[in-house]
């Protein structure tokens, strides 16, 4: 006899299946012709297109991938460390997914720095807050044992690390941040910036742009409704600090301690108004703040390696974010 499935209790967009019991399925069914972007890649120690990718578990438990790249003969003696905090909504993607690799090797070869991408736990399993204690894990982890690993230590400048993270990654970058400016046992590095590039700030009443933007691949608004209710806490809505840190409910800006940073949004990013927001509120908080912006594209474009193979806009704008964050980078 076929033992039969228990009942899908929750589905997202073809991305994700909660089941009765709790279970969880990430296999994507949606459009195959994409699923080679949501594929992990292998790392490889050797360089390819210029890169080496090896990925490290620590003895704290803590998981990165580490994209390398070869020296050239214009690179300084150190190269700054990006701290890769990835997408998803909390619920889904790994570091080591095609759609990553392709952009941070691109990233690492072009901005010419050393990128650290953390493996972070994933909701409905493991809610809000998990994936932040995980990605400032990985932040203390390069100040302790990431100071001894073999790819980093001849060539990561550790007084120039940057933290970098896409859509919900851009969430914990700010989390990270601003406990990084309280903690006095980040000794052995400098947090130099910080990109939060499109990243999940939301309201839990929609925004004009999340009512009359066009839906991408990377977002829909099922997404952004059933991702962030399997992620908050318990009793939480989307005013949650994670998810609304320009919000009533959030610490007041003005006391955050912040790197100098880079917010990236794109013009037709379901949630740009809320982005927005949250640069003013920065602003207003006389925070250190630029804003990249990306035009006639939508959320996560540059993760789109069909996009970006056959769009010309989507080509050249993800050019131009890669240009910029490295202007950014080489400023500080």
């Amino acid at each position: 006899m076929v033992q039969q499935k228990t009942k899908v209790v929750q589905e997202v967009s073809g991305w994700l299946r909660v089941y009765e019991g709790g279970s969880v399925d990430r296999t994507w069914t949606g459009p195959p012709q994409v699923k080679f972007m949501m594929e992990p890649v292998q790392a490889h120690t050797h360089f390819v297109d210029g890169v080496a990718v090896r990925d490290v578990t620590s003895n704290s438990g803590v998981r990165v991938r580490i994209y390398l790249p070869e020296k050239q003969p214009g690179d300084g003696q150190k190269l700054p460390v990006l701290l890769h905090l990835h997408g998803g909504g909390f619920c889904i993607s790994q570091p080591d997914w095609y759609m990553y690799y392709q952009f941070y090797t691109r990233l690492a070869r072009t901005a010419r720095v050393i990128c650290v991408s953390a493996y972070l736990r994933l909701a409905p399993e493991h809610p809000l807050p998990a994936a932040c204690h995980d990605g400032y894990a990985a932040l203390r982890w390069l100040g302790s044992e990431g100071h001894a690993d073999p790819c980093l230590q001849p060539h990561a400048d550790f007084n120039r690390v940057f933290l970098i993270g896409d859509s919900s990654g851009g969430n914990l970058v700010h989390e990270v941040a601003a406990r990084a400016g309280h903690d006095t046992g980040l000794t052995r590095i400098t947090l130099a910036g910080a990109i939060p590039i499109h990243p999940g700030f939301v309201r839990s009443t929609r925004s004009k742009s999340e009512m009359e933007q066009p839906e991408s691949p990377f977002l829909t608004l099922d997404m952004v409704d059933k991702f962030l209710a399997l992620a908050l806490p318990a009793g939480s809505n989307k005013d949650h600090p994670i998810t609304c840190p320009m919000g009533p409910v959030a610490p007041a800006m003005e006391g955050l301690k912040m790197p100098p940073m880079l917010l990236c949004v794109a013009d037709m990013d379901l949630i740009k108004d809320s982005e927005m927001e949250y640069y003013e509120a920065m602003k207003e908080a006389g925070k250190d703040v630029e804003l990249l912006m990306s035009y006639k594209v939508g959320h996560s474009f540059y993760l789109n390696k069909i996009a970006v193979d056959s769009d010309p806009q989507t080509s050249a704008q993800t050019a131009d974010l890669i240009s910029g964050i490295a202007r950014f980078i080489n400023k500080h």
